[in-house]
Order: structure tokens, then C-alpha cells, then sequence
């Protein structure tokens, strides 16, 4: 087929199978983090109730951000484990390992019989799911065409607000069960173990990885037997982690990217984890089901993820990542007090909460589009989990501080306000960051 027939085609139709069965593959392990995920935060309130002491309820949102930050810390320890494996035991085959183990251990978290024991498993929760994204992402990238990366990882993407969407519409259905309904939510979470059946068959390795993997092997080899190597093969040699702080200019993109992650994840964790128990509380005051509204209000805000998470792919393959990242973050910094201050109505507050999903969540497709653009194949998995976990190291406190404020300044509103001032540091990073639309990924 001529170039001129190539370009005339529908961007979807210049995919070949491999590329879609991979984007499929992505898509759906990162749709069951999502609703594994979102199940906890929608389910942790019933789940305390019956395994704290009703003597500590009036403490429950101070137990339930210690329980969120908890599965944050898991993520942030098991995502760079994660991309490390990744960079040396291959794409493919750690997406297969971490979607086995995050299902193994939900299914084993719907059986905690007290407070430390949902601790600890969701603890471990975390540590199995950290390293599903890094996989996905990295062999969307590296899989699909330059001129359509974007919409790749950006529908990658949408599997997360997918999951959250599907565990609202359970629990909506689930919490009629009584008490039980949050065990219920984590034993479906064995579901995606199923799906490993059919990765193992139907994606392949990225070629990328299989070629940098064996001239790593070489470099590696000829480390061990003495002889000079290249600065290049010093790089291979190098162990990936001690890699992204070796040369300037990856160290740079990485404390650039960490900034911005820090910014993106510890606002969303401070800020979406409350929206449900906020509305919850606006409607209880107008004598409505909290329950109900609660689930309304998830409806919402994740179904206004989806369609972020998607449309800043096909946005920043248009515009570039960095105006469309930019553009986000301002968005979501004012969606903030669209919803908590400005807006009181339960209509208009479930309008503005699906205006705060695309873009408080919707901005999260900046890390699945940009980064892996940054960094060579040899630490594009290890780079890539770096800044998307550790700032979690700092992030899995954004639900303690916002519980904290919750409980002793104001509520609700002043604490998603406070929160939301950490995007100035996103705003401030980017624009030092190389735009990378359409260009080869970094060899």
C-alpha cells in the first residue's frame, strides 16, 4: 500500500491486530485496578464499621484515609519494583505476574476479621496493582505508531475511570447484601485472573525490549570478563534504578516528571477520595438517600474521567503534551472550588462533579503519554514507574491530611480547596519538559 493510501485511512484502521489485542490487554488490567481500587474507597466506610469497635466510629474517617494512604504506600513500594522487573524480565511477561497477584490478594482482603489485618492486606493490595500500569503503558508506547501514541496510552487510560464506573454500579446493586456487601466488592476482584489466559496468547513482547534485552545481556557479559566497555554499553550494564540518576539529562526529566506526579497524584487522593462522602453529606441534609447520591456522585465524577482520560490522547496528539497537560491541570485546580464551594445544588453539584473527573483524573493520561516519550528503552519501564509511584511515598498522606482537615477546619470544602494548591507545582514543572508529539521514542 502507498504512503498516500496510508495516510488517507482512518487512524484506526493503520492499527494492526498485535497493537489492538495489546491495547486491549492494557486497557482491561488497568480497568480491574480501577475497580478494585475505587471498591475500597466507596466500600471502606460498611468494611470499619464491622471491623473496628463501635466505641472508635466517630474516628472512621480518620481510619478510612489511614486505610487509603495504606494501599497508596503498597503501590508506591510494588509500582517500582514493578518497572524494574519490567526492564529486565520483560513487558509482557510482568503485566501476566502483576495481574495474577493483585488478583490473588483482593480476593484474599474480602477475608480480613479486624482492623490490622484489612491493614495489611490492603498493604499488599497495593503492592501487587503497583505494577500493572508501568507494563501497560510501556508496551502501548512502545507497540503503537508515533503519530497515534497518544490515543493509545489514552485509551489505555480509560480502563481506570472504567473500573471506578464498574465498581459504583456494584456496589449500587452489592450494598443491599447488609454488612458483608464489602467482601462481596473484593471477592469479585479474583475476576481479572482469568484474563491472563488470554494475554499469554494473544500479545506479543515488545520488540523494543527483546532488542535492548539482548544487547544489555552482551553488555553485561562483557563487564563481567574485564574487557573496556562503550559508554553506551556502560549504560546496559548499569542497574536501571542507579541509571536514571547517571546522566543529566534523565536526571533532570525525572525530578521534572516526579513534581508533577507528586502534584497530579497527592490532589487526587486528597481531593476524589471525598467527593462520594461529601455528596453523601448534601444530601442527607436535604433528607435524600447519602447512599444513593453517594453512588450518584461516583457515577458521575468517573464517567467524566473516562471521557478525560481518552480525549487528552486524541488532544495531545493534535496540540502536544504540553500545552494539553498544562491546560488540565489549570482545569482541574478550578473544578475544585466548582464543587466543593461554588456549588450546592445536588443537580448542578453531580454536573461539577463529572467536570472535576476529567480533568482532576483525566490529567493522569500525561504520565501514560509523556513519560515513557522521555526516556530510553532501557529505563523507559523503570523511569516511568519512578515518577508515577514514589511521589506516592509522599501522596499516601494526601487522605490523612484531608481527613484531618476534614475533622477539625471546616470540612469538606476547605480541605479539597487546601489540596488543590499543590497543582502550582505541575503548572510550574512543565514547561521545562521537551515536547516529544510525534517524535520516535528515545532509542
Amino acid at each position: 500500500m502507498s504512503d498516500v493510501a496510508i495516510g488517507s485511512q482512518p487512524w484506526y484502521r493503520s492499527l494492526n491486530r498485535s497493537q489492538w489485542n495489546t491495547l486491549i490487554a492494557s486497557n482491561l488490567g488497568w480497568l480491574f485496578d480501577g475497580y478494585e481500587t475505587y471498591a475500597l474507597i466507596i466500600s471502606v466506610g460498611v468494611a470499619l464499621r464491622q471491623l473496628l469497635d463501635p466505641s472508635q466510629y466517630p474516628q472512621i474517617p480518620f481510619y478510612a484515609g489511614t486505610v487509603i494512604a495504606i494501599t497508596l504506600l503498597g503501590w508506591a513500594v510494588g509500582g517500582l519494583i514493578g518497572g524494574v522487573i519490567a526492564d529486565y524480565l520483560g513487558r509482557k511477561r510482568t503485566m501476566l505476574l502483576a495481574i495474577l497477584a493483585y488478583s490473588l490478594m483482593t480476593g484474599l482482603s474480602a477475608f480480613a476479621w479486624d482492623w490490622w489485618s484489612f491493614m495489611i492486606l490492603r498493604f499488599l493490595v497495593g503492592v501487587a496493582i503497583g505494577s500493572e500500569w508501568v507494563t501497560g503503558t510501556s508496551i502501548v508506547a512502545e507497540l503503537w505508531p508515533d503519530k497515534n501514541r497518544g490515543k493509545g496510552v489514552g485509551l489505555m487510560q480509560t480502563g481506570f475511570g472504567m473500573g471506578f464506573f464498574l465498581a459504583s454500579v456494584a456496589w449500587y446493586f452489592i450494598f443491599p447484601v447488609g454488612p458483608d456487601a464489602w467482601r462481596v466488592m473484593f471477592l469479585l476482584g479474583v475476576v481479572p485472573a482469568l484474563l491472563t489466559l488470554w494475554i499469554r496468547r494473544s500479545i506479543p513482547e515488545s520488540e523494543r525490549w527483546e532488542r535492548v534485552n539482548d544487547q544489555r545481556n552482551v553488555a553485561t557479559e562483557r563487564e563481567r570478563s574485564g574487557a573496556a566497555l562503550t559508554a553506551q554499553e556502560k549504560s546496559l550494564a548499569r542497574f536501571t534504578v542507579a541509571d536514571l540518576f547517571a546522566e543529566p539529562t534523565i536526571r533532570r526529566r525525572v525530578t521534572l516528571g516526579f513534581l508533577m506526579s507528586l502534584a497530579t497524584t497527592f490532589a487526587f487522593w486528597g481531593i476524589s477520595a471525598w467527593l462520594p462522602p461529601y455528596v453523601a453529606a448534601l444530601a442527607a441534609k436535604s433528607n435524600l438517600s447519602p447512599q444513593l447520591y453517594a453512588s450518584y456522585a461516583a457515577m458521575a465524577n468517573n464517567g467524566g474521567a473516562i471521557f478525560g482520560y481518552a480525549a487528552f490522547g486524541f488532544f495531545a496528539d493534535a496540540y502536544g503534551r504540553k500545552p494539553v497537560t498544562i491546560a488540565y491541570v489549570v482545569l482541574a485546580f478550578l473544578s475544585v472550588p466548582l464543587v466543593f464551594l461554588w456549588t450546592h445544588d445536588l443537580t448542578f453539584v453531580l454536573i461539577a462533579a463529572a467536570f472535576s473527573g476529567a480533568f482532576v483524573s483525566g490529567q493522569y493520561t500525561w504520565m501514560a503519554c509523556w513519560l515513557p516519550e522521555l526516556f530510553p528503552t532501557r529505563v523507559r519501564a523503570t523511569a516511568t514507574a519512578f515518577v508515577f509511584n514514589t511521589p506516592r511515598l509522599i501522596a499516601w498522606t494526601g487522605p490523612l491530611i484531608s481527613g484531618w482537615l476534614i475533622a477539625n477546619f471546616g470540612g469538606f470544602s476547605t480541605a479539597a480547596v487546601a489540596i488543590a494548591c499543590v497543582y502550582i507545582l505541575s503548572i510550574a514543572a512543565a514547561p521545562f519538559l521537551p515536547e516529544t508529539k510525534g517524535k520516535p521514542l528515545p532509542e
